[in-house]
């Protein structure tokens, strides 16, 4: 925060926005060192009045949802009449997250794969041309047909992960749809 900014700031405001976000109780200390540069105190009990009615907005299962189903951190700032309809919430958005993020990571893995691949097929159209290459030595040629063969071997390796990584998130993303199929509305 600016020196302005600590110096006008509605601290009710900025209290209901951090609970409104879901912040943890601790996100006042940065408002205080960020002002305290300045000389100025936030007005706490304002801040905490302002949190309170944010948390009380924020604390409402359909957050709860979107927030686990986002992967965001809960901290536990729910209180105890809102916080059990919230947190089962957050666990079912959180499950879709999971569920979401193992299809995304596979998918990535999968793609990584066959970038190296391609990146081997170049370096092997590269070691052909020094096999080839009658101004090459024989070590040269020699050490091109090795390159050759043991990038044709990765490829080999990476087209067998590739297969088990397709089979894993077939798999994913059956239980991401089956997950969909059944997990309430929000």
């Amino acid at each position: 925060m600016s020196k302005d900014e600590c110096r006008t700031v509605d601290w009710r405001t900025v209290g209901y926005e951090d609970g409104v976000a879901g912040q943890p109780g601790d996100r006042i200390g940065e408002h205080r060192r960020a002002c305290a540069e300045y000389g100025i105190t936030p007005n706490l009990n304002a801040y905490l009045a302002g949190r309170e009615a944010g948390l009380r907005e924020y604390c409402q299962p359909h957050n709860g949802y979107r927030a686990g189903a986002n992967g965001y951190t809960y901290y536990d700032t729910c209180a105890a009449d809102l916080a059990p309809a919230f947190e089962q919430a957050y666990d079912e958005g959180r499950k879709l997250y999971v569920r979401e993020r193992r299809v995304a990571d596979a998918d990535e893995q999968i793609e990584y794969r066959h970038r190296e691949i391609r990146r081997l097929e170049d370096r092997i159209a590269e070691s052909a041309f020094d096999v080839i290459d009658t101004s090459a030595t024989p070590e040269e040629r020699t050490q091109g047909v090795l390159d050759t063969k043991q990038a044709a071997e990765r490829i080999g390796r990476l087209k067998s992960e590739i297969a088990s990584l397709e089979k894993e998130r077939a798999g994913y993303q059956a239980e991401l749809d089956a997950y969909r199929k059944t997990a309430p509305v929000r």
